[in-house]
């Protein structure tokens, strides 16, 4: 198998064009290159919930603070705030394979290093607070080049299937990882979690090496040149479909997506439990994050009402969960949370990808996963301070307003540049209200 200068650039060949129906749900794993990428990224991505949850659960062992596990994902995300566009210059010029043995390499890598600290009893909190700015870095790269390269692999056909497969393949190891974490961290300890992970990246890294490129869809990948990150931008810029999904999942990602600062002080200092019931609330959660995954790639489009109404569902939602008396009602509250917090980030992803111009699509997705990943670092020691203030009920129901807010906001934005307006009517003898085109309302009045 070549992984040589021009692998990546191979004529193209298309084993699968059929056109994917409504209910196909895992058409895209027809295709032999797509499906050696899922497999490899679920093991990995079952690695990757074990660090998280251990690491979350480590921190919080040596510091006693949520704000310290606020820290430590906000050093995570930072460097994709800082240098999340650069990271998709990087994928729409060099090939995407190669970027993704070298920065999957790299993550097993950092995996090792935890568990080599972590085993040998000499881990402090600033050696986590280090490598999960490691990981970050790493991620600059990795995270849109991933997202691009998925419609290499399956074309545009069987991109929106492929997007919500991906979801809910990292929603699947969700199911499993932190469950064995909570398993491995209260009988052998932290360290044996970060080595399992270190050594679930050698799937992916397999994967990719068996990959056939002559089956890849050709994509012109952008030359070397200036002004390319201002050309990113200046593209989204004038595009109101892309700008403002991408403005609303920034809103739900920095202050709505807070789970390992809200989870560990519900379990903690509301609800007295230790870390395997940690693991099981997280569980629930990835329970409902992969029913919506599941549910998304059964659909045939992605439509941006679909995004504003999931995203108001979230907020309620978070609030219920955050005035929840009783530990059993905020668990079931989870799996709904979880769900509609998945089918906005899938309705956005795959919404963007869909409408942006293949040269672009890097650089639109590394705007997108830093407006959706970089603001952590605003939102996490913010909401983290908030919760050991306040209290962790506070600090959950403050992501759930400001999600509603954003929700509603946009919506109303969208509805104003689509040009939809309130008509009302009779149907069946009852009152009913619509959002129509401005067109359709002036033409219902004139009926009238």
């Amino acid at each position: 198998m070549s992984t040589g200068p021009g692998a990546d650039s191979a004529p193209v060949h298309k084993p699968d064009t059929h056109t994917r129906g409504r209910g196909e749900t895992f058409s895209s794993l027809r295709i032999r290159n797509y499906r050696l990428f899922f497999t490899g990224a679920i093991v990995s991505n079952t690695g990757t919930w074990m660090a998280r949850i251990t690491q979350d659960w480590l921190v919080l062992s040596l510091t006693g603070s949520a704000a310290a596990v606020g820290i430590t994902t906000a050093l995570q995300f930072l460097p994709m705030l800082l240098f999340g566009l650069y990271g998709g210059v990087l994928a729409d010029r060099y090939p995407k394979r190669r970027i993704l043995l070298i920065s999957q390499a790299a993550l097993g890598l950092c995996g090792l290093a935890l568990a080599v600290l972590t085993l040998s009893g000499h881990i402090q909190v600033w050696h986590v607070y280090l490598v999960a700015f490691l990981l970050g870095m790493v991620t600059v790269v990795d995270n849109p080049t991933r997202q691009s390269f998925v419609s290499e692999m399956v074309g545009p056909g069987q991109l929106r299937n492929a997007v919500s497969l991906n979801s809910a393949n990292f929603q699947s190891a969700r199911l499993i990882g932190p469950a064995v974490a909570g398993l491995l961290i209260a009988t052998v300890g932290n360290g044996w979690s970060f080595l399992l992970n270190g050594l679930f990246f050698l799937a992916p890294l397999t994967g990719l090496l068996l990959m056939r490129p002559a089956e890849f869809h050709k994509v012109e990948r952008a030359p070397r040149g200036k002004g390319q990150l201002r050309e990113g931008l200046r593209y989204v810029a004038g595009r109101p479909d892309l700008i403002w999904p991408i403005v609303l999942v920034g809103f739900v990602g920095t202050f709505g997506f807070n789970f390992p600062i809200w989870l560990t002080a519900f379990a903690d200092d509301i609800f007295h439990v230790g870390a395997g019931t940690y693991g099981f609330l997280n569980t629930l959660m990835a329970a409902g994050s992969l029913a919506g995954a599941l549910l998304a790639a059964r659909r045939g489009s992605s439509r941006l009402r679909m995004l504003v109404g999931a995203a108001v569902a979230f907020g309620v939602l978070e609030i219920a969960a955050a005035l929840s008396p009783s530990f059993w009602l905020f668990a079931l509250l989870l799996v709904p949370i979880g769900m509609f917090g998945l089918t906005v980030n899938i309705t956005a992803n795959s919404a963007v990808q869909l409408a942006t111009d293949p040269a672009m699509r890097g650089r639109v997705m590394s705007l997108y996963m830093m407006v959706f990943a970089g603001g952590t670092p605003i939102g996490a020691p913010l909401l983290g301070w908030i919760t050991d203030t306040y209290g962790p009920r506070i600090g959950f129901a403050t992501g759930g307003v400001i999600s509603l807010a954003a929700a509603g906001v946009v919506g109303l934005v969208l509805a104003r540049v689509g040009g939809l307006k309130m008509a009302f009517g009779w149907h069946h003898g009852h009152p009913r209200v619509r959002l129509v085109e401005r067109e359709t309302r002036e033409r219902l009045a004139t009926a009238a």
